[in-house]
């Protein structure tokens, strides 16, 4: 037992040193810091560590040290979704036309062409995932993947290019808002009903699961969370530290999504949902303590990832999903994000602004991605292929907005519309 702790500390020191060099290097290149710690934990895996002599990455990363990893890297994935959850400004759903319109349409458009490409490239996706893609729910979830945008990588971007508070930072925080809360809906519903098709287990029936679900999020945003304004909002005591508060609400509620048959991310991000605010505004004292708690762990949720694709295995069917998973991906959220932005109002600058930042996915894409994988929904190949789909939207990103102009110069020369 000594031996294995001792590999497990190993594994984690590790996996921090590498990620915090490949993370300071992305930014050296203009990058988010996620993207380097993403390609940190395919580095790891087999796909370049594991093809030297020796495997390294099987010696390093053995079989009986992973699911102590395994574990760790899930408490992060939770404690992220909570910031997620936490970060989504609730006022931008009253006000926000331009931002509904936008995430309507680069929502509801990718979905329906991934559900489109699964009919029309049904031969090339059994070719990549063969025991997969005759299920019904696998477009659906396929759907949910292409569609998804990352929140929080998209909320550093705009900080980072100075966007913060301009009609283009505005409307695609407020949008990417909109559809992560929906897509994770969806999702919900999709892995409810996975049970029977995916070969997985599960205790309840996909109605009684969702029945039970939508009880939990009523309960917990009608009863939980008034119960814990008033509590956080008494005299300071020893019991109104807001931390603990958030830590044992988006543990417990990942507990309760985990034994009702779903996944514990689901918990964490109707947590983050949850937790009080003030003034509509996420209080500094719980946001920077969840985010660099689940900071210091993400990184072994890259290695997790990483450990799981090899890269160098797809062959020519795999190439080519790739590259019609792309062209989805991104026209699904480009063209509709812009359309509808120039629709709404803001020109021709600020709409493709917000169409870039829109296409960004980067870790939330990953932590769908491995839900799926998870519950059976999707084979090794195709989780390959769709780690490197959100690879490449994520990195355009940063290129595609200099293109355009540094989003810090950006003005509004219309500013009654409304983000």
């Amino acid at each position: 037992m000594s031996r294995l702790v001792a590999t497990v500390l190993g594994d984690v020191a590790l996996v921090v040193l590498v990620s915090w060099v490949f993370g300071g290097l992305a930014r050296r290149l203009g990058q988010p810091a996620v993207i380097g710690q993403i390609l940190a934990g395919i580095a790891l895996g087999p796909t370049l560590l594991g093809r030297l002599p020796g495997d390294p990455s099987a010696r390093l990363f053995p079989a009986e040290a992973r699911p102590f990893l395994s574990v760790l890297a899930q408490i992060a994935v939770v404690l992220f979704l909570f910031v997620a959850g936490y970060e989504i400004d609730f006022r931008t759903f009253r006000t926000g036309r331009t931002a509904v319109g936008v995430a309507v349409a680069a929502l509801l458009t990718p979905m329906a062409l991934a559900v489109g490409a699964v009919e029309l490239c049904g031969g090339l996706f059994s070719a990549v995932d063969p025991r997969h893609t005759g299920h019904h729910s696998f477009a659906m979830f396929l759907a949910v993947a292409l569609s998804i945008t990352a929140l929080p990588v998209l909320a550093a971007i705009v900080r980072e290019r100075g966007a913060a508070g301009t009609p283009a930072g505005t409307v695609a925080i407020a949008a990417a808002g909109f559809m992560d809360v929906a897509a994770w809906l969806v999702l919900a519903a999709v892995l409810s009903d996975s049970g029977s098709d995916s070969g997985q287990s599960t205790r309840w029936s996909w109605p009684v699961a969702l029945a039970l679900l939508a009880g939990f999020v009523a309960f917990v945003l009608g009863v939980v969370r008034p119960a814990l304004r008033w509590w956080l909002n008494r005299p300071a005591t020893l019991l109104s530290s807001p931390v603990p508060v958030a830590l044992v609400l988006a543990l417990g509620s990942a507990w309760v999504t985990e034994s009702l048959g779903l996944h514990a991310v689901f918990g964490g991000f109707l947590a983050g949902l949850a937790m009080p605010r003030r003034d509509g505004v996420p209080g500094a004292d719980v946001l920077r303590p969840m985010e660099q708690t689940s900071g210091m762990l993400l990184p072994l949720f890259f290695v997790s990832t990483g450990l799981s694709v090899d890269i160098g295995t797809l062959g020519a069917d795999g190439v080519r999903l790739l590259g019609v998973l792309l062209v989805v991906a991104i026209a699904g959220k480009v063209v509709p994000a812009y359309g509808a932005a120039r629709v709404h109002g803001l020109d021709t600058r600020q709409s493709a602004l917000v169409a870039v930042m829109v296409n960004t996915r980067g870790l939330t894409e990953l932590i769908v991605l491995d839900v799926g994988r998870s519950a059976g929904l999707i084979g090794q190949d195709l989780y390959a292929v769709l780690v490197l789909m959100a690879l490449v939207t994520t990195l355009m990103t940063g290129p595609l907005l200099q293109s355009i102009g540094r989003a810090s110069r950006v003005s509004d020369p219309q500013p009654s519309v409304r983000a």
